[in-house]
C-alpha cells in the first residue's frame, strides 16, 4: 500500500488521512497505528461536537482541529519519506520499532502533539490578541484528548494484562514520569500558544518554538527511557505479557 499525500481542508479530510495511517500501520504491524487510532477517536469526537454546536466558535474549532491534525500528519509524512520531522515526533516514530509498552507509545504521541503541536496550531488560528477568545475552546479540545486517554487506560487491560502495575507506579511521586500529566501539558500548550500569538518578531517566535521543542524532546526521552531501576524493569515485565500484533491491539481496544 502506497501512502498518498492529500490536502487537508476539513475534519473529514483528516479522518481519511488518519484511516490511511492506521491501514498502513496494520499492514506493517507498526506501533505508529496505536497513537493514530487514539487520535482518530479524538478527531471524530471533535467533529461530533462541532456538528452539535458544542463550542463557542464552531467554525474556528474546525480550523483549529485541521491545523492541529495537519502538524501530526505532516510529521508522519516526513518520517515516511525519509525526511526529518520535529524532534519529538522523530523520537515517537523511532520508538515504534523499539520494545516499549503500548502506553508508552501513546504517551510519546501525546507528548509531541499536545506539548509541541497544539500551542503552535492555536497561535496560527488565533494570532495576536484574538488568542484570548480561543481559550475556552482550546481547553475543550485538549480536554477531549485527556478523556480519550482516560478511556484508553481503562481498556488497556484487554491488551496489556499487567497494565495496572504501570498505573500504580504512575501514582508514586518518584515514578510520576510515566503518568503524563494532562493538566500540566494543557497548561504548557496554552502558555506556548499565548507566547507565540503575542510574539513581536519572527525571531522571538522561533525562540519560543525552539524552547518548546527542547522541552518536549526531554519529556519524550523520559517517557521512552525512564530513570531508575524499578520502573524500567516493571515496563519490561508488563510488555512481556502484552499483545504484540497491532491488528489485535486495535481490535481489542475498539471492542
Amino acid at each position: 500500500m502506497s501512502f498518498q499525500s492529500s490536502p487537508l481542508h476539513t475534519i473529514d479530510d483528516v479522518l481519511r488521512e488518519l484511516d490511511a495511517i492506521i491501514a498502513r500501520s496494520l499492514e506493517r504491524n507498526d506501533a505508529a497505528g496505536i497513537f493514530a487510532y487514539v487520535y482518530r477517536r479524538t478527531t471524530a469526537q471533535v467533529k461530533e461536537g462541532i456538528l452539535e454546536k458544542c463550542f463557542e466558535d464552531n467554525e474556528r474549532m474546525e480550523r483549529l482541529d485541521v491545523v492541529f491534525a495537519r502538524r501530526y500528519i505532516e510529521a508522519y509524512r516526513q518520517w515516511e519519506s525519509g525526511q526529518a520531522p520535529p524532534d519529538s515526533w522523530q523520537l515517537a516514530f523511532s520508538a515504534c520499532h523499539k520494545p516499549l509498552t503500548i502506553f508508552q507509545h501513546v504517551l510519546l504521541g501525546m507528548n509531541a502533539h499536545i506539548n509541541f503541536d497544539l500551542g503552535i496550531a492555536a497561535a496560527e488560528v488565533a494570532p495576536e490578541a484574538s488568542i484570548e477568545s480561543l481559550e475556552n475552546d482550546f481547553l475543550a479540545i485538549n480536554g477531549l484528548l485527556a478523556d480519550i486517554v482516560d478511556e484508553l487506560q481503562s481498556r488497556l487491560s484487554r491488551v496489556s494484562p499487567l497494565f495496572f502495575v504501570i498505573d500504580w507506579l504512575g501514582g508514586r511521586r518518584d515514578e510520576a514520569v510515566i503518568n503524563l500529566n494532562i493538566q500540566k501539558a494543557r497548561g504548557l500548550a496554552w502558555e506556548l500558544a499565548c507566547r507565540l500569538a503575542q510574539a513581536s518578531t519572527g525571531a522571538e517566535r522561533e525562540e519560543y518554538i525552539r524552547a518548546a521543542n527542547a522541552l518536549t524532546l526531554q519529556l519524550g526521552r523520559l517517557i521512552e527511557r525512564p530513570p531508575g531501576r524499578l520502573l524500567p524493569n516493571a515496563l519490561r515485565f508488563v510488555r512481556w505479557w502484552e499483545v504484540k500484533d497491532i491488528r489485535q491491539v486495535l481490535e481489542k481496544l475498539q471492542a
